[in-house]
């Protein structure tokens, strides 16, 4: 039997699954966790990593590995490979400013969304190095080379020490604001503009199921939803809402998306084709926050929101507890509208808490099929599509059944997949089954979204 690995270095922790390469059969599998905060020394990565690797019984048998990891991240490294300063994750918002200041430098979002695909947000790797170069010139100076978390726990676990032997794949690339998924380039000129004429090393761009050969084989690994996808066997048509410390919507497609308007980011998939893509900051968590002021467990709250009826009896809740994303207010709060007498219920708090969250992400599903991509079916994943009450009500706020697969590491099990093409040398991803899933319909609920619509672009 011939195994593989894939490693998921998420923004909470690191999973390591290891896997028959001719099945997908988890063999075995390990966990460590990473420390909190928005910004982190990239060496708890890889100590977490080898914890994981450990606890899944060492890679030593197996024939490859790749990695999956959370996108946009910053890692500056000097000319001797050492970290200049602790990354920034995606979820670092103090870049939101150097966002649009490049935004307008470059001309408004449409000439971003034709150059790249991408707009500028706060999460995407140009803001951060812009905020960089203007809060910390001393450290742009420094940096001979730009990386993304994969890229960076790739190279070191490969035992890698120069900068030039950097690798990335164009998944990850995509999402860095200065790489066009549609002619698979780097736009120098634009990693320029955003470091104000600086211009650093970038990781070499590898081919879907390129091997980076030496005592244990590598695939270029790629990023958290484009791994997810291919552990997901998501094909064309295939949407995939994931509801984890972010909620996305994301779709595989033949062809490129640019979304001049900037809601839609036009990232690649792990295949060669395409992966479109609307992220927003609030998911799991406003489930979290809604538990914590009910002072109830998560099934609680679950009991509590099927308890209500549909549209919470007129009480609205907007998401946007940490600022948001899409649409981009790095600097708003949440609100609760509609609150009477008569609907200040814990249950219609509970309620009005998941269809604000499901809301958000159906205005994120409604701007992909704006632009062409065709729905055949709604893939629900992420620790909150483990919700009772998530995986009953999305049906009526996204008026289609959804589908959930069983609980798994979706992004290992992804970069594994990778891991057996490369052994493969197969043009195409080897044919692992699709994980068992289950079918959630309801009636539509079109009025919860239009009371939603009503009140969201109220919050500042």
């Amino acid at each position: 039997m011939t195994l593989v690995a894939g490693i998921d270095c998420s923004t909470q922790s690191c999973k390591v699954l290891v896997c028959d390469a001719e099945t997908g059969a988890v063999l075995r599998q390990g966990r460590a966790a990473h420390p909190d905060g928005t910004e982190i020394d990239p060496a708890a990565w890889e100590s977490a990593a080898r914890q994981a690797i450990a606890a899944a019984g060492g890679i030593a048998d197996v024939a490859a590995v790749a990695i999956g990891a959370q996108q946009h991240g910053m890692v500056c490294l000097d000319s001797a490979g050492a970290v200049v300063r602790p990354a920034l994750l995606w979820n670092d918002l103090r870049s939101a400013g150097a966002a649009g200041s490049l935004v307008d430098e470059l001309g408004g979002p449409q000439e971003w969304a034709r150059a790249v695909g991408v707009v500028p947000l706060a999460a995407v790797t140009a803001a951060k190095l812009r905020w960089l170069a203007d809060h910390e010139p001393g450290n742009a100076d420094r940096t001979a080379a730009v990386c993304l978390p994969h890229d960076w726990l790739t190279w070191r676990l490969r035992g890698e020490a120069d900068v030039a032997a950097l690798t990335t794949d164009r998944s990850d690339a995509s999402g860095t604001g200065y790489f066009d998924a549609g002619t698979d380039q780097y736009r120098l000129d634009l990693l320029e503009l955003a470091l104000h004429g600086r211009s650093p090393i970038l990781p070499r761009v590898l081919g879907p199921a390129e091997a980076l050969s030496g005592a244990t084989v590598f695939g270029s690994g790629l990023g958290d939803n484009a791994a997810a996808a291919l552990g997901l066997g998501a094909t064309e048509g295939d949407v995939m809402v994931s509801i984890g410390t972010s909620g996305v919507v994301c779709a595989v497609t033949a062809d490129p998306v640019r979304d001049e308007q900037g809601f839609v980011a036009g990232f690649a998939d792990g295949t060669g084709r395409y992966l479109p893509l609307v992220c927003t900051l609030n998911a799991a968590r406003v489930l979290d926050a809604a538990a914590t002021m009910l002072r109830v467990d998560h099934d609680e709250l679950s009991g509590l929101a099927l308890s209500a009826p549909p549209g919470s009896a007129g009480l609205v809740l907007v998401p946007y507890l940490e600022g948001e994303r899409t649409p981009n207010r790095p600097n708003t709060t949440g609100a609760l509208h509609g609150l009477r007498v008569s609907n200040s219920a814990p249950a219609n708090l509970a309620r009005a808490a998941v269809e604000g969250m499901l809301c958000a992400l159906a205005d994120g599903l409604a701007q992909l099929t704006r632009h062409g991509v065709r729905v055949r079916r709604i893939l629900l994943i992420g620790g909150g599509a483990q919700s009772r009450a998530v995986r009953q009500i999305a049906p009526t706020v996204f008026e289609t059944p959804v589908v959930v697969p069983t609980q798994g590491e979706y992004v290992a099990l992804g970069a594994a997949r990778q891991a057996a093409w490369v052994c493969s040398g197969s043009p195409e991803p080897p044919a692992w089954s699709p994980p068992s899933a289950r079918t959630y319909a309801g009636p539509a609920a079109p009025g919860v979204r239009a009371r939603y619509a009503r009140v969201r672009d109220l919050t500042e």
